[in-house]
């Protein structure tokens, strides 16, 4: 009966380590960097996690239930081409920055519809989208012909 115990006991140490440990895909905290954008009312600051490989910018922020204000994500595309996003299995209406290889806004989607299907377009190529919580482009002022500064652009201030 002992040796029964013992085995269930570190069974179940075991199950319970690895439930702790385990956390959906997806749900794991990225590095975050800063994306600062230089608007007519001051320079606006993003701490954003970076979809850079195919598998990141195809998932995006699908399935996240909340973004905490002054944060977002930052897709790249490499290379500047036009786009089509799209908000299915995305629970958060968001607002969409589209930037050009030179980090001037070229477009913005506001107040996207959560789990839609409906493409969103660039507009024209752009090599980043920036996918931050809706209604903040309007809030801070952030208009397209701003400046966004994050290493992946040819930024010049002027």
């Amino acid at each position: 009966m002992v040796r029964l115990f013992s085995a269930l006991s570190i069974a179940l140490a075991l199950l319970l380590a690895g439930s702790l440990s385990w956390a959906p895909r997806g749900a794991r905290a990225a590095e975050l960097q800063t994306v600062e954008i230089a608007t007519a009312g001051g320079t606006r600051s993003f701490s954003v996690e970076l979809a850079n490989t195919r598998k990141a910018v195809d998932r995006g922020l699908m399935y996240r239930r909340s973004l905490p204000d002054g944060q977002g994500m930052l897709f790249d595309f490499g290379a500047e081409k036009r786009i089509e996003m799209w908000m299915e299995n995305t629970f958060i209406p968001l607002d969409m920055i589209f930037i050009g290889a030179d980090g001037r806004i070229r477009r913005i989607a506001e107040n996207t519809k959560p789990l839609s299907r409906r493409l969103i377009s660039s507009g024209g190529p752009i090599r980043a989208v920036l996918e931050i919580n809706a209604g903040t482009v309007r809030k801070l002022g952030i208009a397209p012909g701003d400046l966004v500064s994050h290493p992946m652009f040819a930024t010049k201030p002027k």
